[in-house]
C-alpha cells in the first residue's frame, strides 16, 4: 500500500503541475528537454500505480486460495522482490522507449 501512496503522490507533485501548465497555456512553457522527462514520469507514475494495483490484488488472491500457507509463502522478502519488480517494469516501459 505504501508502494501505491508513492506512486499516487508522484503522479500529483511530479506530473500533475506541467499537465496543469500545459493545459492552461496550451502549449509547453517549460524547458524543452524536460517535456520528454516528464512524458517518461507521467508513464512510469501511472504504470507503477496500475502495476502496484495488480500486485495488491496477488497478493489478496494468495491470502484467499491459502490461508494457512500465506505467511509461509509471502515473506518480506519477496514482498520487497515484488515491490521492485513492479517499480522495475514500469521504469523500463517509461524511460527505454522515451
Amino acid at each position: 500500500l505504501v508502494s501505491l501512496f508513492m506512486s499516487d503522490l508522484m503522479v500529483g507533485l511530479v506530473v500533475m503541475p506541467p499537465a496543469m501548465l500545459n493545459q492552461l497555456y496550451g502549449r509547453w512553457v517549460l524547458r524543452g528537454d524536460l517535456c520528454s522527462l516528464w512524458a517518461s514520469f507521467d508513464v512510469m507514475c501511472c504504470s507503477a500505480s496500475i502495476l502496484n494495483l495488480c500486485t495488491i490484488s496477488l497478493d489478496r488472491y494468495l491470502l484467499i486460495i491459502s490461508p494457512l500457507k500465506y505467511k509461509l509463502r509471502m515473506t518480506s522478502c519477496r514482498a520487497l522482490c515484488l515491490i521492485l519488480a513492479t517499480w522495475a517494469v514500469a521504469a523500463l516501459a517509461s524511460f527505454l522507449p522515451i
